[in-house]
């Protein structure tokens, strides 16, 4: 993603070799930028960053407990807990979407 190439230059971390053209870069899944001269034009790209969340949508809940888990038994397994509604898993699986 086009975020995790903008970087302060001074913290990149080299990605390439000497001479290495932009496409061999970017192929090589780094990032390219020759607009600073003195530090590496191919880059490694930054971690992509990833958060839990529990899903708004009840179509999307994914069952991560029993019939009858309280609160405390599905937040101990790492799941969300919403009690309603009725006919849907109250204990689910959290979502990872990227920042």
């Amino acid at each position: 993603a086009k975020c995790q190439c903008k970087s302060v230059p001074t913290e990149r971390k080299n990605c390439g070799h000497p001479g290495i053209t932009a496409e061999q870069c970017r192929r090589a899944g780094c990032c390219f930028n020759a607009s600073v001269p003195g530090v590496p034009w191919c880059f490694s790209p930054k971690e992509k960053r990833v958060k839990k969340v529990c899903p708004s949508d009840v179509r999307a809940r994914i069952n991560c407990g029993f019939p009858g888990i309280t609160a405390q038994q599905c937040q101990r397994l790492g799941c969300c807990f919403v009690p309603h509604p009725a006919g849907v898993p109250w204990c689910f699986y959290h979502r990872q979407v990227e920042e």
